[in-house]
C-alpha cells in the first residue's frame, strides 16, 4: 500500500520539495514492483504527484504500457539504482529498497529530462556510505546554549519542554528533504551532553524511538550523541573507565535496550576529553580504549561509534608559542593508528581549527591509513555568517574533499562518513535564512558524491526550489559569496578575529590572549602564526609530501593561507603582486562592495521570488551589509594602527 506523503505544515517552506518538482514524474503512467517500507513510501510519492498532475500508477504488474519502471531487483538495503531510458520508457532498477528511493528523488531533480531520447544504463551509488547531519539540539532549554547551540534557524525540530514533540509530522517532512538530497543518518540531540540528553540513552529512550519512527520511511537512521560518563551519571556506577568489567557490562545492557527500542538505530556520537566533555583521560586510558568500549557494545547490533577527534587544550598559556592548538588532533590520534575497532569511526574536522571560513586541510585524514576517518563539515553557519549573511560554502566542502593529502587518492575518496553540523531549525525557512538552505541540500549531495561539480548542484537547487525565471540572478549571488564573505573578515588564513562566545562579527584581538588558543600575533613589523619546522611550531610538518615542502616557505605557501603558516612583514610580496597590508585593504573593500552588488541583484528579482523568501533575505542582506562594512572599517583601522602603513589608494580607513 502506498505510504502518505507527509503534510507540510502551514507556512512551512516546501524548500526544494515543491509539488511543482514532481509534474514530470506526475503526468506519467508509472509501474512500481517491489515490497517493504521503503517501495511504499515511494509509492505514496508517486501516487500524489500522479493525483496531482493527472497521471496513475500501478504496483507490481500491468497489462498497459507503462513510462515509468521503477524495480527492486533484490532484496539488500542497498542504495544503488540504475537509470536507463530505452523505446520510450524511462526505468529505475534498484537492487535494494533504498536505492530506489534515491533513484527517485533522483528523477526528481532531472525532470523532464529523464524522459526524453534515449539514455544508455548508468548505475549510480554513493561514494560515502555514512552520510550524517549532526544537530546539536538540547532536549531541555540550556541556561548558556540555548535550545541548540550554535543553532541559527529557531528551536529544535525535534524536542519540546524536556520531550519528543507531540506532533512529529514536519520531522516526517524533514526527512523527506534529507532523503532526498542523499543524507541517510541524522543525529538527534547535542553532541555536548547535557544532564537531559544523557537520559536520553536510557529512560527518555521511547522519546528517540519516535523520532526513529518519523525517519524510517525515507531511510534515515537515527543516532544519538551519548557521554563518556554515562555509566557513572545514568548507571549508579564509580567508574566509567573503559577497561572496568563492570562499566563494560553496563554499556553492553544500555545497548541492548537501545536497539530494542530502535531495531534500526544507527550508533553512538562521542565527545570525549574535550572541551570539558569526560573522557577516557581521566583514567590513564587512550581515546581507543574508549572507543572500543562503546564499539565492542553496538558490534552485535551492526551500529557504529563516531568519535570525534576534536582534542586539544583549551586551557592554554597564550604567552606559550609552541603550543599550537592547529596541531592537538595529529599529535593525540596519529599514534593510535590501527588500535581502533572496525565499526568505530574517528570523525575528524575537515580543518585543523575549527570551521574557519579558511584553513588548510587536517593532516590527520591523510595520517592514519589503519583508521575509518570521517570528515566532519558545519553546514550550520557559525563563522561563516551564522545565517545572516548569504555564505554558499560548497566551494570550501568541495576543495576540502578534493584535497590530495599524499598526491594520491583524495580526501572525499578515503573517507568513511561525511559529517555535517546540521543547520536546520523550527525557523518557517529551515535554515533561517532561506538561502543558506543551499548549503544543507549541497552538502547532501556532495556526501553522496565528493568529486561532484558544486556550482552543478547549486543549479539543481536553485532549479528546483525556484524554478527558471530567477535561476540566473540566484546563481549570481550565490556563487562567489564564500570567497566575498572571506574578503570582509579575517585575510589569508588567519581566522578566528570574532567575537568571543557568540563568534559573530568582528573583533580583532578576541581570542589573542585567550586559553583557548587562537591567535594572529599582529604587531607593528607583521602578522601570522609561524607553523614552519625550521622556525615555528612544527605542524607544517605533519603533512606528508609534497604538502609539508609547500607549507614549509613562505615562497611556495599559497596566499590564501599564508598566515595560517607563517609570520610575514607587512610589506612581504604575495604571489598576487600584492603587499601584504594591502591585500587587507583591498579585499575588505571589495567584500563591502560585493555584498551591495548582491543585495542589488536579489532586490531585482522580487518580481520572480515569492514575496515570504524575498522580504526575509532582504532583511538579513541588510544585516550582511551593515556587518560587513563593520568588519571592513575595524580590520583596515586595525591594521593601520598596527602597521603605520597607509592605504596606498588613498581610501579612509577609520
Amino acid at each position: 500500500m502506498p505510504l502518505p506523503v507527509p503534510v507540510l505544515p502551514d507556512g512551512v517552506d516546501p524548500a526544494w520539495l515543491p509539488p511543482a518538482a514532481f509534474e514530470a514524474i506526475g503526468r506519467r503512467r508509472t509501474l512500481i514492483r517491489g515490497s517493504g517500507l521503503l517501495v511504499d513510501t515511494v509509492h505514496g510519492e508517486v501516487a500524489e504527484a500522479c493525483a496531482r498532475f493527472g497521471g496513475s500508477v500501478v504496483r507490481d504488474a500491468s497489462p498497459e504500457p507503462c513510462d515509468l519502471v521503477l524495480d527492486v531487483s533484490g532484496t539488500d538495503d542497498g542504495e544503488a539504482f540504475t537509470l536507463k531510458r530505452a523505446e520510450g520508457r524511462t526505468t529505475v532498477t534498484a537492487s535494494g529498497r533504498h536505492g530506489l528511493l534515491h533513484g527517485l528523488f533522483h528523477l526528481v531533480r532531472l525532470g523532464e529530462e529523464a524522459f526524453r531520447g534515449e539514455r544508455a544504463a548508468h548505475t549510480h551509488r554513493p561514494a560515502v556510505a555514512l552520510r550524517v547531519l549532526d544537530h546539536w539540539d538540547n532536549v531541555a532549554v540550556h541556561p548558556v546554549m540555548g535550545q541548540v547551540e550554535r543553532g541559527y534557524s529557531g528551536g529544535s525540530l525535534f524536542w519540546r519542554d524536556g520531550r519528543a514533540r507531540g506532533d512529529l509530522e514536519r520531522v516526517r517532512v524533514y526527512a523527506r528533504l534529507l532523503a532526498a538530497c542523499g543524507i541517510n543518518a541524522v543525529t538527534v540531540n547535542n553532541v555536548n551532553v547535557h544532564a537531559t540528553e544523557a537520559r536520553l540513552l536510557t529512560e527518555r529512550i521511547g522519546d528517540v524511538a519516535r523520532i526513529a519512527e518519523a525517519f524510517r520511511p525515507y531511510g534515515i537512521r537515527t543516532h544519538l550523541s551519548v557521554s563518556f560518563a554515562a555509566p557513572i551519571l545514568l548507571g549508579g556506577l564509580d567508574t566509567a573507565d573503559p577497561l572496568d568489567h563492570g562499566v563494560r557490562r553496563w554499556w553492553e545492557r544500555a545497548t541492548a535496550e537501545v536497539y530494542a527500542a530502535i531495531p534500526d538505530f544507527g550508533g553512538y556520537l562521542v565527545k570525549a576529553d574535550s572541551e570539558g566533555q569526560p573522557g577516557p583521560f581521566a583514567y590513564g586510558r587512550s581515546h581507543a580504549d574508549g572507543a572500543n568500549l562503546l564499539a565492542a557494545a553496538l558490534a552485535p547490533y551492526g551500529g557504529t561509534v563516531r568519535w570525534r577527534a576534536f582534542v586539544y587544550d583549551h586551557r592554554q598559556d597564550w604567552r606559550d608559542r609552541s603550543t599550537d592548538r592547529a596541531r592537538a588532533a595529529y599529535d593525540h590520534f596519529v599514534p593510535l593508528d590501527g588500535e581502533f575497532a572496525a565499526n568505530a569511526v574517528l570523525q575528524v574536522k575537515h580543518g585543523p581549527m575549527d570551521f574557519q571560513v579558511r584553513e588548510p586541510v587536517s593532516p590527520l585524514l591523510g595520517a592514519m591509513p589503519g583508521t575509518r576517518l570521517a570528515v566532519e563539515m558545519q553546514a550550520t553557519q557559525e563563522y561563516t555568517g551564522q545565517q545572516r549573511h548569504a555564505c554558499w560554502l560548497g566551494p570550501m566542502w568541495s576543495e576540502a574533499l578534493r584535497f590530495r593529502p599524499e598526491g594520491t587518492d583524495p580526501v572525499g575518496g578515503l573517507s568513511d562518513g561525511l559529517v555535517a553540523v546540521s543547520n536546520a531549525g523550527a525557523d518557517p525557512f529551515w535554515t533561517g535564512h532561506p538561502l543558506a538552505q543551499s548549503n544543507l541540500y549541497t552538502f547532501g549531495r556532495l556526501a553522496w558524491d565528493p568529486g561532484a561539480d558544486p556550482l552543478a548542484i547549486l543549479d539543481d537547487w536553485i532549479g528546483l526550489t525556484f524554478g527558471p525565471d530567477p535561476a540566473e540572478g540566484v546563481r549570481a549571488v550565490l556563487a562567489g559569496s564564500w570567497r566575498t564573505y572571506e574578503k570582509y573578515t579575517a585575510p589569508l588564513g588567519v581566522g578566528f578575529m570574532v567575537q568571543p562566545g557568540h563568534h559573530y562579527g568582528p573583533s580583532v584581538d578576541g581570542y589573542e590572549y585567550s586559553p583557548w588558543g587562537t591567535y594572529h600575533f599582529a604587531d607593528r613589523d607583521g602578522i601570522g602564526v609561524d607553523r614552519s619546522v625550521a622556525t615555528g611550531t612544527g605542524y607544517a610538518g605533519q603533512y606528508a609530501k609534497p604538502w609539508a615542502e609547500v607549507y614549509e616557505s613562505p615562497a611556495s605557501c599559497p596566499d590564501e593561507l599564508l598566515l595560517f603558516f607563517h609570520h610575514v612583514p607587512y610589506g612581504h610580496v604575495l604571489h598576487s603582486g600584492k603587499t601584504v597590508i594591502q591585500h587587507i585593504y583591498d579585499t575588505h573593500f571589495e567584500g563591502v562592495e560585493e555584498v551591495e552588488e548582491a543585495r542589488e541583484v536579489w532586490g531585482s528579482l522580487g518580481q520572480s521570488v515569492d514575496p515570504e523568501r524575498h522580504a526575509r533575505v532582504t532583511e538579513r542582506f541588510a544585516e550582511q551589509l551593515r556587518c560587513a562594512r563593520e568588519w571592513r572599517d575595524q580590520i583596515n583601522s586595525y591594521f593601520l594602527r598596527k602597521s603605520g602603513v597607509p592605504d596606498e589608494r588613498g581610501r579612509a580607513l577609520y
